[in-house]
């Protein structure tokens, strides 16, 4: 299989809680390149657009908030693209259900997720669900010339 670019954000719960190294150290083992990190003050635009697929949902304006760190009191979210072979699938195995209650405990949000009393889920890390999604969200997220390699070949306009 060729190789892919997955994009992974560390959201504000994690960064709030201390758990960014933890969370980022169940990624390492899969051997995948880094080639783009940055900490990202996520704009209301941003947001929506990583969101746009649930727009229609009605936790839709509760997760913006929390990706804006405006739930936690977090400025910033860390933004990562890795690359290797099937980049996308490994790094949704390491990641798990996005429901910390339904995922394996060895996973990371099943190791340090929770659900909170108020109904807010902490999930600590969003991954690309599949190859549009992950090229969308890499292109949304990150300039080319942010990345070390051109994950996409030839030079393509970008998504924004």
């Amino acid at each position: 299989m060729a190789n892919q670019a997955t994009l992974v954000i560390i959201k504000p719960d994690a960064i709030k809680r201390g758990l960014a190294g933890a969370a980022l150290s169940y990624l390492e083992p899969l051997g995948l390149e880094l080639i783009g990190a940055k900490a990202v003050r996520v704009s209301r635009a941003l947001a929506e657009e990583h969101y746009m697929h649930i727009q229609e949902k009605p936790f839709f304006e509760e997760t913006v908030a929390h990706l804006r760190g405006e739930l936690h009191g977090v400025a910033a979210v860390l933004a990562l693209v890795y690359f290797g072979e099937r980049a996308i699938e490994r790094v949704r195995q390491a990641t798990g259900a996005t429901n910390p209650e339904k995922a394996e405990p060895m996973t990371i949000r099943g190791a340090l997720g929770r659900n909170l009393s108020t109904g807010l889920m902490e999930n600590v890390i969003h991954a690309s669900s599949d190859p549009v999604e992950a090229e969308r969200e890499v292109r949304l997220w990150f300039k080319p010339e942010e990345l070390l390699r051109n994950p996409y070949g030839a030079v393509s306009e970008r998504v924004r």
